[in-house]
C-alpha cells in the first residue's frame, strides 16, 4: 500500500507530461507517480515511462472511465489527482497530502478560482461556465465549495473505494463534489495558483458540448440525491399551472353557472394529479435516499477495517524487508 500515491489521466499530453512528473518527484520525492494513458496517440505514455512513472492504460475513452480504473487499481492511504497539462503546481502537494494524512480530510479541493483562474484562463466561456456551477451546486447543495471544475484534488482511501463514478468524461470532478456532500464528507478548500496551458498545448475540453453534460449531470444527482426536493419542485409547478388555467373557470361558473371550457378542466385535473403523484414520489424515495445513506455508513465502516488491515501488512512487509 502506497503512502502517497499521484494520480495522472492523461490523453495526449506529451508536450508537458514530462515536466509536471518531474515537478512532483521533486516536490514529494517519496510519492508513486502513477500515469493513466487514455488512448494517446502521441507518444505520452512512452515519454510518462522514461521519466519515471508507473503508466498503465485506460481504453474506454472519457476522464471519468480512467478515474474508475484509477481508485480500483491504486491503494493508498492518500491519493492526489492532478492533469498532465501543467496548469496546477506541485508545490501544494505536501499540504494536501498533509490534510488527508494528518486531518483526516475526505476531499481536498484545489481552488482555482479564488486565485489567479480567471486571469490566466483565456477562454471566457470557460470563466462564466465554471461559475454557474460553482452557484447551482451551492444553491442547490447548500455547500460552500470554492471550485467544481478543478482536477487539483487529494482524497483519502475511503473517499476512493466507496465512489460510485457513473461519469464518464468530464462531469466527473462535479459527480465527485456532489457525492462528498451528500455522504457528509470532510471537505477543504485551498487556494492553488493556476496558470493557463503553454503555447502548444491543447485542452481536450469542449466549451459547450462538456458544459451541458455537466448541467445535466448537476441536474441528475440533484435528482438522485435530494429526490423529495427535485420532485417537489415539478409538482409544485404542476400545481401553479393547473391554478392558473383552473381559476378562470371557477369564476366563470360562480358568474354564470356554466362551464364552457370543460376540455380545460379536465386538463387541470390531471394536472393536479399528476403533481400529487410527483410530490409523493419524492417523498417515498428521500426515505429510500434516507436508508442508502444509512448502508453507505456501514460500508464505510467495512472499508476503514480494510484500509487498517492493508496498513499492518504494509508495515509488516517493511520490518521483514529492514530485518
Amino acid at each position: 500500500m502506497d503512502r502517497i500515491a499521484i494520480l495522472i489521466p492523461c490523453y495526449n499530453e506529451s508536450f508537458t507530461i514530462g515536466k509536471v512528473i518531474a515537478d512532483w518527484q521533486r516536490e514529494l520525492p517519496e510519492a508513486v507517480i502513477y500515469v493513466y494513458d487514455n488512448n494517446s496517440t502521441d507518444g505520452t505514455a512512452q515519454i510518462a515511462k522514461q521519466a519515471g512513472a508507473i503508466v498503465r492504460h485506460e481504453y474506454q475513452q472519457g476522464k471519468g472511465n480512467v478515474v474508475r480504473r484509477m481508485f480500483r487499481e491504486i491503494d493508498a492511504q492518500c491519493y492526489i489527482m492532478i492533469d498532465g497539462d501543467d496548469t496546477y503546481p506541485a508545490d501544494m502537494g505536501k499540504l494536501m497530502a498533509g490534510a488527508v494524512l494528518t486531518e483526516n480530510v475526505d476531499m481536498v479541493i484545489g481552488d482555482r478560482l479564488s486565485s489567479t483562474y480567471f486571469e490566466e484562463n483565456k477562454r471566457p466561456f470557460h470563466n462564466l461556465g465554471n461559475s454557474l456551477v460553482r452557484g447551482c451546486i451551492n444553491c442547490l447543495f447548500k455547500c460552500n465549495i470554492r471550485d467544481i471544475m478543478t482536477g487539483y484534488r487529494a482524497f483519502s482511501y475511503q473517499f476512493a473505494k466507496t465512489f460510485p463514478v457513473l461519469s464518464r468524461g468530464f462531469e466527473i470532478e462535479t459527480e465527485m463534489s456532489i457525492h462528498a456532500i451528500d455522504k457528509n464528507m470532510f471537505i477543504k478548500n485551498v487556494i492553488i495558483e493556476y496558470r493557463d496551458r503553454p503555447e502548444g498545448s491543447e485542452s481536450k475540453l469542449n466549451t459547450f458540448t462538456d458544459g451541458f453534460r455537466v448541467l445535466a449531470t448537476i441536474s441528475r444527482l440533484y435528482k438522485d440525491y435530494k429526490p423529495q426536493q427535485f420532485f417537489g419542485i415539478i409538482g409544485a409547478f404542476l400545481i401553479v399551472l393547473a391554478s392558473l388555467f383552473f381559476f378562470p373557470i371557477m369564476i366563470e361558473y360562480w358568474q354564470t353557472g356554466l362551464v364552457p371550457q370543460f376540455p380545460t378542466l379536465i386538463v387541470c385535473g390531471f394536472s393536479v394529479i399528476a403533481a400529487l403523484l410527483s410530490i409523493f414520489s419524492g417523498f417515498i424515495l428521500q426515505v429510500i435516499n434516507a436508508k442508502e445513506k444509512q448502508e453507505f455508513e456501514f460500508r464505510l465502516q467495512t472499508v476503514q477495517m480494510q484500509h487498517r488491515l492493508l496498513m499492518k501488512l504494509t508495515k509488516y512487509e517493511e520490518f521483514k524487508n529492514d530485518k
